[in-house]
């Protein structure tokens, strides 16, 4: 690597670490070390790190740490956290709210209900924040990100802020298609008037949905594969349980009892455990039905 610790430490300080283990940076809970783990407090400092660090490494933004599997072995490449300074919500017009990509989905449905704009009700049963959002298209109950969003701002890997209007993004079923070198910064969505009483009604009805029916409290990440648009009228749980013995693991990865798209460390899972229980299921259920099914996971190697 031709860019310069020492240069990195002076002007970063305690912001910039090397080696940097990223374990305890996710719901998984794997993972090894990062070359680089930089967390960005502001617009300005991420502009200027940005800047020296040019197009030479692989940048990956970590957020909540939800729907991310991370290698064992050293990432070769720049992990970006962005500070709190990125966790702010203001209420821009009576039914517009921009919200920092650092702030979680349960927040900024908290928030909408506390100004009484509903159309955010199932943010609250989404794990993750607003950048991670945004970047797959993350939804449920029928309603996804593209449903409330206005625009969102970002910045390239150059240092370049600019401003994409929803309109012009092709969101598709968990993908928004944007270019993975892009760092959203903030986004602008839009709600409806709704009664504060009556959204907190819906949040509960939708939280009790999902803790019927999905493991929480555990070391999981979220649903592990996508559900196959077009290929087949089933969704991917149905999928796995006709073509997969629930039972199966590969060390501490095994499969949840209580929903089969959610895959969990018991212990002490490795990487390559959790991969290959992934990659079993992927090609039991391809070589069962014929359908293939792909990950909703982001895999960090």
């Amino acid at each position: 690597m031709s860019i310069n610790q020492e240069d990195l430490l002076l002007e970063f300080n305690e912001n910039i670490k090397f080696n940097y283990n990223l374990k305890k940076k996710n719901w998984f809970n794997i993972g090894g070390n990062t070359k680089i783990f930089y967390k960005a407090e502001n617009l300005k400092e991420l502009i200027k790190f940005l800047k020296i660090i040019g197009n030479e490494e692989r940048l990956f933004v970590l957020g909540g740490g939800s729907n991310t599997l991370i290698t064992d072995k050293i990432y070769d490449g720049v992990v970006i956290k962005l500070s709190n300074n990125f966790n702010n919500i203001t209420l821009l017009s009576e039914d517009i709210i921009i919200a920092g990509s650092a702030v979680s989905d349960k927040s900024l449905s908290e928030f909408a209900m506390d100004n009484s704009l509903g159309g955010f009700e199932f943010l609250s049963c989404i794990p993750g924040t607003i950048g991670g959002g945004i970047r797959m298209n993350a939804g449920c109950f029928d309603r996804e990100f593209k449903d409330i969003l206005i625009s969102v701002q970002a910045i390239s890997k150059s240092g370049q802020v600019i401003t994409i209007p929803a309109k012009e993004i092709n969101f598709k079923y968990r993908d928004s298609g944007l270019s993975n070198d892009l760092i959203f910064l903030s986004a602008s969505f839009k709600g409806f008037k709704k009664k504060s009483n009556l959204i907190k009604k819906e949040m509960i009805k939708l939280k009790e949905k999902k803790e019927k029916a999905q493991p929480t409290r555990i070391k999981t990440s979220g649903s592990t594969f996508r559900n196959p648009l077009g290929q087949s009228n089933k969704k991917v749980w149905q999928l796995i349980k006709e073509s997969v013995p629930l039972e199966k693991s590969f060390g501490d990865a095994c499969i949840s009892e209580k929903h089969c798209n959610f895959f969990v460390n018991k212990g002490n899972a490795k990487f390559d455990d959790m991969k290959k229980l992934i990659e079993f299921v992927s090609e039991s259920v391809l070589k069962k039905t014929g359908v293939k099914i792909e990950t909703e996971i982001k895999i960090l190697e």
